[in-house]
């Protein structure tokens, strides 16, 4: 058994987790049967897991996602016209963050656009990425103040280093000019650096009008649109009669 003052020096050094794997590995009478290698690898395993798990949480908190989605849950039963063979391939491992790829969510409201968002953001938490979520709203207002109060440069480097930004109801009204002007500020630090998930009710080719202004749509849609993943959805509501495993709060 472990000595007190070592004990006291592990907890001190935030070795919780090991201290609990010793403590267990001497209430099991088969362990005596293992080395110290093999001991000393289970500590260490234990601690690696808790923190690994504290570290998704952290993620989790601040990418400010709703609880439930995940890509496991995703039901294909409902005739929404998903590709089973994308989903999977965007879920393993998160290739799609590495690579700073887009992912677009399309399709009326109610099909699971926020839903499938959510879970591809919520499986990049797994897998080490940093997530921020926002409707585009919330967005265009936090830049606003950070505009008027004099923080904007400093909100736009804190996006810039987000890993998976994901906007939602995007282009769903027209764009004023700040707010275009804000968010070619956030696509162009963003471009083959980190990658993005738009979900709107409106198709990729009417985003050019919602932005606006011809010179600044040119230069947002041409570093989010090529080689972006797009996912259109069709269908009825699913709000109405949602499948057993589907969230009620989809748009």
């Amino acid at each position: 058994m472990l000595h007190q003052p070592t004990v006291d020096k592990m907890h001190a050094m935030r070795l919780d987790a090991m201290v609990e794997a010793w403590k267990g590995l001497v209430q099991d009478p088969e362990s005596g049967a293992l080395s110290f290698d093999e001991k000393l690898a289970l500590m260490v395993d234990r601690l690696w897991t808790v923190r690994q798990n504290l570290a998704f949480e952290q993620r989790l908190r601040r990418a400010r996602l709703k609880r439930g989605p995940c890509v496991e849950d995703i039901d294909f039963r409902a005739p929404r016209g998903l590709d089973k063979a994308l989903l999977r391939s965007l879920s393993a491992e998160s290739a799609w963050v590495r690579n700073h790829e887009n992912i677009f969510l399309l399709g009326p409201t109610g099909v699971g656009k926020s839903y499938l968002a959510t879970a591809l953001a919520q499986k990049a938490c797994r897998d080490g990425y940093s997530v921020l979520a926002m409707r585009a709203p919330a967005l265009f207002r936090d830049l606003a103040l950070a505009r008027a109060d004099g923080s904007l440069r400093n909100m736009l480097a804190r996006l810039a280093r987000i890993d998976v930004l994901v906007v939602d109801d995007w282009a769903m009204a027209p764009l004023a000019e700040n707010e275009r002007r804000d968010f070619w500020e956030i696509c162009e630090e963003r471009y083959q650096a980190r990658s993005l998930i738009l979900t709107s009710q409106l198709p990729v080719a009417q985003w050019y009008e919602q932005i606006g202004d011809p010179t600044v749509a040119e230069g947002i849609l041409d570093r989010i649109v090529h080689g972006a993943h797009r996912i259109e959805l069709r269908g009825a509501s699913l709000r109405k009669n949602p499948p057993r495993r589907l969230a009620t709060a989809e748009t």
